[in-house]
Formats: structure tokens, sequence, C-alpha cells
């Protein structure tokens, strides 16, 4: 029968209606009962059962001590009570304690600490519901602590205090060994963790580790890690793990701003508060909530207000649990102010005027402003703004001027209308300036005519002016005579003295006062003789020149002649020049840059007039380059001309353009400007040094001609004849604008029987072969008498009369130039020239030079039958010639080898390369494939570097198959001995004793009188390419043959050695260290003194001077050690070995001997760097490789050279690198032209040289096998982007945690630095759950700098985590993090912490260096603050003297990351090398962590950030 249980939720009554059961229900309720009666009785009231247990204790082994856990659980309806009896009786023992969960239907039984044998018992577990009771039973064992079994569960690492904040993840750790391997269980508060409730938020990693995402209060509790094998059971101690609910009460971030808007504008007010928990936010106005109680956002508020007409205060409400904040904003709506009162003036001077207004606004003004004019049809309103008073004066004006005013109020919306105008007018003054034009003149015996002109500034009513008159004008002017005139402009002055000069000054008056006096003029009174000439001023001025000019005097006689005198004024006698009447004069024969005065009178039959007052004016500086113009321009250069008197003191100026600098001697009168870009404008600043006569400065704008090409002329041999050669003539393309076309013939110059090349015809001096074209198209003969190595021009042409051919030298005329007959035997070029039409001066493009070829001879000799005789003989000795050679070579091989050792001199090496040239013109490697035609050999020819990749290729294709066939097959076929190290007074001097020195290359030593064996070091001669005896293999030293050794160096004139290897790898001696660490050492008779040692990160440079004994020469000898070979195999990528290679090459000298090679036993690594050298050489001259070839070569000269298979593959892998990257490395001083060169679109390709650089960059993708330990599962999560990952061979490792999976994984690679390896930590931006990662890297590694650069959030997203704490302390896993100081720069932020170890106390403090001015797109426009940010990082860290590396991070630790390391490689590379290679840089970074430098626009930022940081060097800048 269904029965619901009575006393429950419905009262009792057993009575079933259709199996249902009814019970006493209020009347309201029967009718959905049945409705409900069509339903199944289980969902209304389910069926009763009795208990069933769905957790069943197990039996337990345990440890004395320690912990045991019966858990026991029970479903049943109604629901079961659960509870443990031990005996038969409830449990009750301090010990022992039943915790219960799910409502008491499951219960804990915990027993701790353990008793045997007290607690060792069955324990009974019972549930108990109305409808039964089941029991069930477990066992408890307990062993002591010294009798535990093998194998025994342990807890190798148990949980540790954890504090987390609420939402973050909280892993708690733990890691338990036995045998069986236990499993892992999780009690928090005693209670068993069932991770399958937590809908995936809680999981049990494979580890044992329990991690708990997105934490929450429910989570804080004591956690216990539990171990269990057939064994038995062990507990952790427990750990707490405490969720920090960060509780902070409201606070408005962003409080509402008030606003001031037009009527019925709009606006927006924003109101942001924070908190925790976040708060509601919420506007009002007055009482009335604006947000709709079921629309309050959180955090942030946007209040919309459209059309506002009436000002008002909104209230801006945020609210939390944890309290309430208003903050009002203040809405004004404003209007324009109204225009002020009319200004009323309150006072006048002569130059201000003084005004005051009525605001005539009620609401405030921000300021007023004042507009005035003088009245007067074009005057303009003056501005005086921001006044703040309602008085004001107006100054600066003109006297007695009507002036107009008014004023307008400004507010925070705009400037309001103006007032009504005011009319005022300033008061007179005194004439500021005297009567102009003031002449004199005799009109009557004893009656002198003087008038003038108004003054300019006569500031108010002229009421009358004052003639001054005196006889001695050195009297005081109050004692001269006075004649005052109202009302004209003109007087007489009766009753002077006959023959007497007076002086006469003239002043105008206003009711004010005087204005200032006139010039003095004078006149002579005796009628008909001429006045004081007028308007005397200066003209043209010249170094050597004066021009004066006047006005010609009114005079009734007739002036005769002018009389001038004048002086220097400075240490100089008086001169007197006459001339004819005229208006002006040059007077010459002057010195350069020195004053002089003159004075004038006019003379007529009466008598000579009254002269000017002194004039006085300096010449201008001689000998300055003047008149500076572009004679024309090229595609590449400008002929700048320029005048400049013929003179032998010499002139240098400086000509400045485009950062460059050229120095040029004024007496050429023009330059050349070489290297220039097409088509593009410069301007050039001329200046001179100050020392030169003051200095001088010109500025010139100038265009290069447009990127038209021309192709070269060819020689058409098919048309020579005896004294003619016909070249073929390029085509022009139809819509080039070529106005001219002009074939230039250059004759070639010998120097010393060494022909010259010419300059490139862009950079020839082109207006020399233009210049006086009509000269010699008049006077044909005067050219033969030109200079017959001279360029000249043979022939013009338009483009339309053009010819397909031309022959030169047939003595006739082209376009009025003659073509002159080639003087025989004289070797010339060609060239064509095309003058184009331009409308910015002359333009020129040239074409490249012809082949050279040489005049055929003018007097042919006749071909008689003899000739045919060559045909005959000329082969016959050809064989005879042949077969003595081969006689030749059979009788040397032939010939016993140790004759031909005996034969052979011991000083082999000193051959002379360019005697040996001449002896064997062919290779090496060629002679040995004629000579010696193995299988190998023949079935291995060259290959082509076009097909250098797709060789490689096949080598390796099917596991390196055929590369191990073609390595296998190498074999000299020949038999060589080696009696000298087998000597046993030489096998001590040997290293290995398998790897010796054959007799017939051995490097064979100046003997020492009275030593057997002196002669003998294991080193063997080893040819290069074109080249014998290029390098010396030999072993690393043994301290018995150091002595040896540095003979050896000394004897063969080496300047390089090469050493490959370390002195100790994998704990075994390689070589012993032969050099002094510091000071002088000597070594048998050779003295060795340490100058220098550069330590990079991938090799070492150190410089010795040697001094044999005996001798007076010092020389100075220089080793490579390249450091970075590992330990095992090969290096990965060949990069650094390449730049250690190039340096090498760049060092030796040219004229030094062998370079000295070796490794250990100098054969192995020595041979690679042999063959790789060699084959670079090769590829610059052949472009082939012959690898094979070389490898065979070497073989026969010492013994197992290229030792492994791995090797032979590298050198593969070298050139190819080589081939397909080229030389990117450039001097400092050319980077601005190499980048340049790099902007251009290069031949043949749509794209820039820059664009095809970062491309090559990308050619190399890593093999996924390169990402290990980055691809388990394990580790996934920790990569912030799924395809940047550390290679494993350079990632950084942490200390493993026992029993934590992965836990010796952080996305971060080593980088190396300029000087160190290792020198810099790249890595991304650290997760929420890398943090303690993070920390740990730092600490483990000795990390004490950090480079940050990226926000925490860019674009919208998180870039990186906020890895560290703002305000207080916090801990990360076994580290407490301490924020000490944080500094706020223009461009960064630094902080700094206090890392404190947990476990032993230590601590040290990390600095944070975050740069905050990198866009978030993009790259900085300028990378002066980036570069300034690197050298500020690099300073602190030799400040503070740590060794461990810098970690760089960005967001995903690549791109950003990788210009930071990139550039501080480059600009400390650029301090102490003077060379920049941006590519080879980026190309070795991108060998030690994924796409380094990730963008084309980051890579263009390196090289512009270099450029910038070049030009703060002097010594650069030219």
């Amino acid at each position: 029968m269904l029965l619901c249980k009575p006393g429950r939720a419905l009262a009792q009554s057993r009575r079933p209606i259709l199996g249902l059961c009814l019970h006493s229900f209020p009347i309201g309720l029967l009718l959905p009962l049945v409705i409900l009666l069509t339903k199944p009785w289980s969902s209304v009231c389910a069926a009763l059962a009795s208990p069933r247990f769905t957790k069943i204790p197990t039996d337990q082994i345990g440890v004395s001590g320690g912990v045991a856990s019966f858990v026991c659980q029970a479903i049943g309806n109604p629901k079961p009570v659960v509870y443990w009896n031990k005996k038969g009786k409830k449990v009750n023992s301090q010990r022992i304690e039943t915790i219960e969960f799910d409502e008491g239907a499951g219960a804990v039984l915990r027993i701790q600490p353990l008793r045997a044998p007290r607690d060792e018992n069955v324990y009974e577990c019972v549930a108990r519901n109305s409808e039964g009771e089941v029991s069930v039973t477990a066992k408890l064992a307990i062993i002591r602590e010294d009798l535990l079994p093998f194998g025994f569960p342990s807890i190798d690492m148990g949980p540790q205090l954890k504090v987390v904040e609420r939402t973050k993840t909280a892993t708690m750790l733990c890691a338990a060994s036995g045998i069986p391997d236990p499993e892992i269980s999780w009690f928090k508060d005693f209670l068993p963790v069932d991770p399958s409730l937590s809908l995936g938020r809680i999981k049990q990693l494979r580890s044992g580790a329990l991690q708990i995402e997105n934490s929450e209060e429910t989570d804080q509790g004591k956690y216990e890690c539990v171990a269990t094998n057939s064994q038995g059971v062990r507990y952790s101690s427990p750990a707490n793990l405490y969720v920090r609910v960060r509780r902070v009460p409201p606070r408005f971030s962003i409080l509402p701003s008030s606003h001031e808007i037009m009527p019925g504008g709009s606006v927006n007010i924003t109101c942001v508060a924070v908190g925790s928990p976040m708060p509601y936010v919420k506007w009002m106005l007055g009482n009335e909530d604006l947000t709709p109680e079921d629309e309050m956002p959180i955090g942030r508020n946007v209040l919309e207000l459209n059309g506002v007409r009436e000002s008002a205060n909104y209230t801006c409400v945020a609210m939390s649990s944890l309290g309430i904040i208003e903050a009002s904003a203040q809405v004004l709506v404003k209007t324009l102010p109204k225009p002020p009162g009319t200004p009323i003036v309150t006072e006048t001077t002569a130059t201000s005027i003084t005004i005051t207004w009525d605001s005539g606004n009620p609401d405030p003004v921000s300021y007023y402003i004042i507009q005035y004019r003088a009245k007067g049809p074009d005057s303009k309103y003056e501005t005086v703004d921001s006044i703040t008073t309602t008085r004001y004066s107006i100054g600066g004006l003109y006297p007695n001027t009507e002036y107009e005013i008014r004023v307008s109020a400004f507010n925070s919306i705009g400037q309001g209308p103006p007032s009504t105008r005011v009319e005022a007018r300033t008061g007179e003054q005194a004439p500021a300036s005297p009567p102009r034009n003031v002449l004199a003149h005799v009109i009557a015996e004893n009656n002198v005519m003087v008038r003038w002109e108004e003054p300019e500034e006569p500031n108010g009513q002229v009421k009358g002016y004052r003639v001054y008159y005196t006889m001695d004008p050195s009297r005081p002017i109050n004692e001269w005579q006075i004649h005052n005139v109202q009302d004209s402009l003109l007087t007489t002055i009766q009753n002077l003295r006959t023959l007497e000069t007076y002086t006469i000054q003239v002043l105008a008056f206003t009711s004010v006062g005087d204005g200032p006096f006139s010039d003095p003029v004078h006149v002579k009174v005796l009628h008909g003789v001429p006045g004081q000439p007028g308007k005397f001023k200066v003209g043209k001025v010249t170094d050597t020149s004066i021009e004066l000019t006047w006005e010609p005097i009114y005079n009734k006689e007739k002036i005769i002649k002018y009389e001038l005198l004048y002086r220097p004024v400075k240490f100089g006698s008086v001169a007197t020049l006459s001339f004819e009447p005229r208006n002006s004069y040059t007077v010459e024969g002057l010195k350069a840059n020195t004053e002089y005065s003159f004075s004038l009178a006019a003379m007529s039959s009466k008598g000579i007039g009254a002269f000017t007052n002194e004039l006085v004016q300096r010449t201008s500086q001689a000998n300055v380059p003047r008149n500076f113009s572009v004679n024309l321009a090229t595609k590449t250069s400008v002929l700048l001309t320029w005048d400049f008197p013929e003179t032998t003191n010499p002139y240098r100026f400086i000509v400045e353009y485009n950062r460059q600098k050229m120095e040029v001697d004024a007496r050429l009168k023009k330059a050349v400007i070489p290297n220039l870009q097409p088509d593009t404008s410069y301007d050039f600043k001329i200046t001179a040094p100050e020392g030169n006569m003051g200095g001088l400065r010109h500025r010139i704008t100038a265009k290069t001609s447009p990127p038209i090409t021309i192709r070269r002329p060819e020689i058409d041999h098919t048309r020579e004849t005896e004294t003619t050669v016909t070249i073929i003539l390029p085509s022009l393309e139809t819509r080039s604008p070529v106005k001219n076309v002009y074939v230039v013939v250059v004759p070639l110059k010998r120097t010393r029987g060494v022909i010259r090349q010419p300059k490139s015809p862009d950079e020839m001096d082109l207006e020399e072969l233009l210049r006086d074209i009509s000269q010699r198209q008049r006077d044909s003969r005067q050219q033969k008498q030109v200079d017959l190595r001279r360029a000249y021009i043979t022939a013009r042409f338009t483009p339309a009369t053009l010819p397909a051919f031309f022959t030169l030298g047939d003595q006739l005329d082209y376009g009025g130039f003659e073509n002159r007959a080639l003087e025989p035997g004289l070797e010339y070029v060609f060239f064509i020239l095309a003058e184009l039409n331009s409308t910015t001066g002359r333009m020129y493009v040239a074409s490249p030079y012809t082949e050279p070829v040489i005049a055929p001879d003018s007097d042919p000799q006749p071909f008689d039958a003899g000739d045919g005789l060559i045909w005959v003989v000329g082969p016959v000795l050809a064989v005879v010639f042949i077969i003595c050679i081969v006689i030749a070579i059979l009788l040397y091989k032939n010939k016993p080898d140790s004759k031909r050792k005996d034969s052979e001199p011991g000083t082999k090496s000193l051959l002379g390369n360019a005697e040996m040239m001449a002896h064997h013109p062919t290779d090496p490697v060629e002679m040995r494939r004629i000579n010696f035609q193995t299988p190998g050999m023949m079935s291995h020819p060259p290959i082509p570097i076009s097909e250098l990749a797709e060789h490689i290729e096949l080598l390796k294709a099917n596991d390196n198959l055929r590369l191990s066939q073609e390595y296998e097959s190498i074999d000299p076929s020949q038999q060589f001995t080696w009696e000298h190290s087998n000597l046993e007074v030489n096998k001590p001097k040997n290293r290995y004793a398998n790897v010796i020195a054959y007799d017939h290359t051995r490097v064979i030593l100046a003997p020492i009188e009275g030593i057997v064996g002196s002669d003998y070091i294991n080193a063997n001669y080893i040819d290069g390419y074109r080249k014998q005896n290029a390098y010396i293999a030999t072993q690393g030293p043994l301290a018995e043959t150091f002595g040896d050794f540095w003979r050896m160096v000394w004897e063969q004139r080496t300047a390089s050695v090469v050493m490959m290897t370390r002195l100790e790898e994998k704990s075994r001696i390689k070589c012993d260290q032969y050099w002094p660490s510091r000071g002088t050492e000597t070594y048998g008779m050779i003295q060795v003194t340490l100058l220098d040692t550069m330590e990079l990160a991938t090799f070492c440079v150190r410089t010795f001077s040697l001094h044999k004994s005996g001798s007076s020469e010092r020389r100075e000898v220089r080793q490579f050690q390249f450091t970075a070979w590992p330990d095992h195999g090969v290096p990965e990528y060949p990069t650094p070995f390449l730049n250690f290679l190039r340096r090498v090459k760049a060092c030796n000298p040219p004229d030094a001997g062998p370079i000295t090679v070796h490794c250990s036993a100098g054969v192995g690594r020595t041979g690679c760097f042999i063959v790789i050298d060699a084959m670079l050489e090769r590829i610059r001259h052949e472009r082939t490789v012959d690898i094979y070839g070389h490898v065979t070569l070497m073989r026969s000269q010492r013994n197992y050279m290229v030792q492994t298979e791995d090797q032979y593959s590298f050198i593969h892998e070298a050139l190819l690198e080589a081939v397909a990257c080229g030389n990117t490395e450039v001097a400092a001083r050319s980077l601005y032209s190499y980048m340049q060169k790099l902007s251009k679109v290069e031949p043949g390709e749509h794209i820039t040289g820059m664009e095809l650089e970062f491309k090559r960059l990308a050619n190399t993708k890593a093999h996924t096998s390169r990402f290990v330990t980055a691809n388990l599962p394990c580790n996934k999560f920790k990569n912030r982007l799924v395809n940047i990952m550390p290679y494993e061979t350079t990632r950084v490792c942490l200390q493993p945690i026992r029993g934590l999976e992965g836990s010796d994984y952080i996305n971060s690679s080593y980088i190396d630095g300029y000087r160190q390896q290792r020198g810099y930590i790249a890595t991304q931006g650290p997760l929420a759950e890398t943090t303690e990662d993070f920390w740990r890297m730092l600490w483990e590694h000795n990390s004490t700098i950090v480079v940050m650069l990226t926000k925490l959030r860019e674009m919208g997203r998180e870039k990186c985590h906020q890895y560290w704490p703002a305000e207080r302390s916090a801990r990360y896993q076994y580290f407490v993090v301490d924020p000490m100081a944080e500094y706020n720069m223009p461009q960064y932020i630094l902080r700094e912490f206090k890392v404190t170890d947990a476990r032993d106390g230590q601590s040290r403090t990390v600095r944070q260096f975050q740069f905050t001015d990198w866009p978030e797109q993009g790259v900085p426009k300028s990378g002066e603050g980036f570069i300034d940010f690197i050298g500020q990082v690099h300073k602190t860290k030799e400040q503070f003297g740590q060794d461990g590396p810098i970690t760089v991070h960005c967001s995903a630790g690549v791109g950003r990351t990788g210009v930071f390391i990139t550039l501080s490689i480059v600009l400390e590379r650029m301090r102490y090398e003077g060379a920049v290679d941006i590519f080879q840089t980026v190309k070795m970074l991108r060998t030690q962590r994924p796409a380094m430098v990730q963008t084309e626009d980051e890579y263009q930022f390196c090289y512009q950030a270099a450029l910038e940081y070049l030009g703060s060097f002097d010594h650069y800048a030219t």
C-alpha cells in the first residue's frame, strides 16, 4: 500500500482512494488534488523505503599516532539517521569523533591519534529510519611506525597553508609514494571531498593536487591529503586554506563632473564607484529616482540628459551592503553673455585712453574683450582679451589720433556681442620726428631760402617751425640764431654775411612742445654757388668699392663738377675726388671689410658749395664664395658651382646635406655631390669657419633626376674595322622626357702600368664635359689639341634621330660634335648621357659604361701565307707541351715519399700567395680532382649554390640516408706516413695516440741545436680556396708543447689563432691553457703578454703581444675562442658560428701567415671551421660549393678531418644559411645609407629590401619536436598563446616539486646577450595560474631586474596578470613579496620589492621597470625614449652588481621583448665595435625563442632606433 508517513507534512488518514493517500485537507485544497488524480503518485508523495548504504566503510590499516577515518552514508525514505557503534555501544571518546553530514544521513568516524591495541577493533555503522535499520562493519588495524611493512604509503609533500583571493584559483599540493602506488583522496574539515559534486570547479589533478577554481568563501577550511594502498593509509598534516574576501566600502573612482551647456543642449554625466562587493549606482534629481530599481547597474552609471532648459543639481548614489555614498553634479544651462554697457572714457593721454563700463550681465562673466581701432577706411580692430575688471587703460596708441572702442564679455560658452562703440581722441605730443628733406640755397646777395617737408610723426597739430642757423656749428644750439615760421614750409633768411658758410637745422613744434632737430645742412652765402647736395646716401657695396647717390641741386649757375672727400674712419688720411656732374659715383680701390666716411660738395663757376654731412659705410668681406647655384643634376649627384676671386689663399667651406658633410676648396669653383637618391629634393647648407673672414652662411636646394634607366651601350664586335669601333645604342622609352642624347668617349688612364678605373658616369664632372659647347662646335681643330686623356662628347642626337648603331672614330660631324678618330692602342669605355626636359634646372641621366675596348691599330699588317702556319704549328706545340707536363707528373708521383718530403723546403708555408698562383693557377681542390680522380670525387661534383637547398634536402631524406652514404664514401685513396709522430721522443707531444701529423704536410719547426725532435709539433698545413697552406690544423696544446705551439705561431707569422673548444668539457681536459690569464708568461723562447680580453656571449677574443728572445720585433696575435659549441654533437643553429667566423675573417690581416685552428684533437671542429671558411671564400668567386672535394683534400693532409657525420651535416647547414642570408653586417657610419637602400624596392621584386630581409628571417620554421615539455598536457594551460612556447634546449627550468608533474616548467627562454651567455630571460606576461612559478623563477635564477613592456590590459584584453602586490605584502608559494617603493618616471614606472624566502628567511631586492610609452598598436614614433629606457635598465644592473639574467616580458614574450633584447645587443655592439647587424641579431634571438621581433614594424623600429642612437655620437655624425 502506498502511504505517506503519518505525523509528517500531512495529517493522518489511512484510507486509500484510487491508490492515493487522502488526508484531512482544508476543503479549498481538495479541488487541486482531484486535478492531480491522473498524475503518478510519486510526484506528490514519494514511496517509503528502509535505509540503504550508499557509502560503505572499508577496513583500514593505520599507523600508530596517525589518523583513521571511516565514511558511512545511507539513503531511505524518510531520510535515515547514521551513527557509529563500538562493541555495540555508541562511540564516545576524546580521540574518537563522529562528524555528521548530509543532514545526519552520513557520518565520518575519525580516530586521532591512533593507539594500539586500544583502537584496534571492529566498528559498526548503523543507518535507521521508521521503515527499518541496517548496519555495516569495518575493521581497524594499527601498526607501529618502526614495524611498517615495505611499501606502506608515505606523504612526500603535503599541503601548505594557503591564502587565496575569492574567485582566484587555489592549488593544494600533495605527493605520496608507496608500493603499490597509493591512491590520493582529500578531506576538508574531516569530511571527504567529492570533486564530482562541484560541476568541474574542483578537480583532483593527476599529480594528486587538489585544484579549486573560482574559489568561494565556502572553500575555506582545513585540508588533509590521504594516501591509501593495500599496505595501509597515511594522512598528511592538515593545512588551512583561507579564502580572502576583500570587503571595501563603496568609493567613487570617477566623480560626476559639473557641466555648462547651451539651452536645449545635451550632456552625459558619468559616475563610477568601486568597492567589494561592487556597489549599485543610481541617479537622483532631488527626491526623484532617475534610475529604475530593476535596471540599476553595478559600478558605472551614465546619466544622459537631452533638451535641457533649466539648471539643476543631479545626485549620484552608490550603495552596497557596506554603506551608501553620494556625489552631486551641477548642470548649468548657459547662454552667451549680453553686451556690456557703452564704455565711458575717463582719461586720455597722448598714447593711452582709459575707459570704464557696466558689466550688463547678471550671470558670472569669465573675462572681457576690448576691441579698438584708429578711425579710417582701412584700419582693423586690435584686441585685448582676458580683462577681468570693468576698467582698463589702452596703451601704446598714436598721439592726436581718433579711436573707436567697444567691449564684449566672454563666459564658458563663448564671446557675446560687443557693446555700443565709443569714440575718443588721444592727446597731442611734441613731434617725434624732425622736418624732412631740409634744403637751403642762396637766392640773392645775403639771402638764403630754406625749405622742408612736414615731420613723419607730428603727434598733433604742428603750430610752426623754428629755423636755427649759425656760422660756427661748434657753439651750443642756444647760441644759434632763430627764425620762427608759422603756416609755411619755406622761409627766407636775410642779411647773412657774404662768402661765409652757414649751418642750418629745423625743428617742428606743437602746443605741447618742440620736436627733434633735422640733420644740419650747409650753405655758402655767395650768389651762384651751389647748395648742399640732397639725399646723399650709399648704393651698391662690394669688398673693394662703394657706390654713392644724391639728388641734383637746383642752381641758377650751372654745376661744373662735384668734389668728394673720403677717408678710412680709423687710421687713414683724407683723399679728394673730382668728377663731372652726375647723380651717383662709385669709389673704387677700397680695402675689404673697412669703414669709410664720405662728404660731397657741388661746384659752379662761382665757387664750391657746402659739403654734406659725413656718410659712413663699411666695405663687404673679401674672398667669400658667392652666387651659389646648382649647375646640373644626375640621378645620384648634383654639381654645385659658385663665384670666387682668383687667389692663391686657400678657402675651405662645408656642404651639409642629409646628415652628411663634405669639405670643399672654394678655389675649385665647383663640386660634385655624389651618392644621392634619384628624384629627391635636397637642402644643401653651406657654412665656413668663422676664421675665414667672418664666416659664410648659405642655403640652396636642388632636386636629382628621376629614376629613368638607360641601358648600357654594347660593343658590336661584328662591325669592327681597322680604325673604328661600333657600339649598339640602347633604345629610349617613348614616354621618357629626354631632350638630347650625347655619346661620351672616356679614355682609360694608366698609372704605373695599372689602368685607373674612372668615376661612374653619374659622379663625373659633367660640367667640364658640357662646358662651352658652342666653342667646340666653332673650332674643331682646337679640340685636337685638347688632352687626349680627357673624356669628350663625340656626337649629339635627339630621341627622334637616335640610331641603333653608332661607329666611333669616323671623323664626321654629329649634332655639332666631331666624331674624332680614336687613338690606336688606347683603351676606352663609352656611355650615353641623356639631357632631360626639366623646369627645375639642367638634369641628366647616364647609362653605365660599356666594357673596355682597345682602339684598333690604324696601320694593319697585310695578311700573308705565314699566318696560315699558326694553324698547323700551334696545335703541334700544344700537344708536345701537354706530353711534357704528363711525364713530369708521373716522375714526381713515382718518386719515393721520403725523397719527395726531403726535397720540399721546411718553409713551405712561407711560399708567397702571388708566386703560388703563378705556378698553380687553379684551386688545390680542383687540382686534386684532376690528379686523383677517385670514384667518390667523380660521383660528387661541385654543387651550384642555386641548387644547394634542394641538394641538402635530398641528402637528409629518409633519415639522412644519402648524407650518411656520402660521408662514408669520403676517401683520399692514398696511403701516407707519419714517422715523425711515431718517434719515441715525439709520442708525449701527441694528445691522442691515434691523431697524428702526416709527414708530407706536417709543420716543421726550426730545429733547436742539440735537441732531438725539436722540429716536431702535431700540426699540418691545410689548403684553402685557391691558396695552399692557408690554415694550420693542430691539436689543443699540452703543457709540454706550449713552447712549440708559440714557436710555430711566431715562425709561421700567424696573426689569428682559432680555438674551437673550451678548456674543459664534460669534466674532461680538452686543452691546456697555453696563454697567460694576466700579465706576461714565457713559453720556451717566446714571451707572451696578454693585452686585452673581450668576452662575448658565444666567443672570446684575446689579444697577445709576442716577443721572441734574441729578437727586437714585437708582434700582435689574436686568439678567437668559440665557446658555444655544445659538449655533445654540433650547434643546433649555425648562426652564432657564422658570426664568429665573420669576426675572425674581418680581423685577420691579408698579409698574415696561415690561420692556426685547433680544437682538442685538431680534426673535428677544426675541420668544420676550415671547410666552411674555404667554401664561403669559394662562393664569393664561383657561386658553387665543393664540400665533398674539400673534405677529401683535407683528409689527404691530416687524418680524421671532419670527424663525424653530424659535423659534415653542420657544414652543409652553415653554408646554406650563409647563402640564404648573405652578409647584413654594416659599419655604423654606413647605417643611414644602408637603410636608404633597404627602403627601396629590390630589383626583380615587388617589395622593399627591408620587407625582403624580414621575410628571410621567417624562412626557418621550428619543428614541433623542438617543444617537448611545453607540449605536455599538464603544461599546456600555462602557455598564454598556444603557438608561443620555449624551445626545449633554451627553456628556463624550475626546480621540480616532488610528485607534481610539470612543476619544472614555465614559458620562459634563456637568451644570450652581447657579452653574457644567458644574459636575459624572455618570458610571457604571467597568467594568474603561473604567478607563483614566475616568482619561483626569479628567485631560483637570481634575476633581480624585471622589464615589463605592456600594460595589464590593452585593446580591451588582458595582456598580463598583475603578478605583484600593489599596497601590502603578499605570499606567492614560498615567497613573501613586499612592495617597498614606486617611482613614476616620464616613460616608465620603477617598482622595488623585497622578496623573502619563507623557508629560510633569505631576502633580496627585485626591481621592476614597466615601460609605459609603447602604444597599444604599432611601435613608438621615435626610438629615443626606448633607448633611454634600455640604458636605465642596464645601468641599474651594473650599479647593483647582480650576476643573474634580466627578465624581460611583454604579453607573449616575443614581440616587444625581442625588440628590447635586440636593441640591447645592437647598441652595445655599436659602442664596442662600430658595427651593426640587425638581421643576424634577430636571427640569433629566433634560434633561442620563436618569433622574436614579431612584426615588420618592430623590425624596422630596431633599425630606426639604432640610427637615432647613432645620431647621439659625434664621431659617427659624418
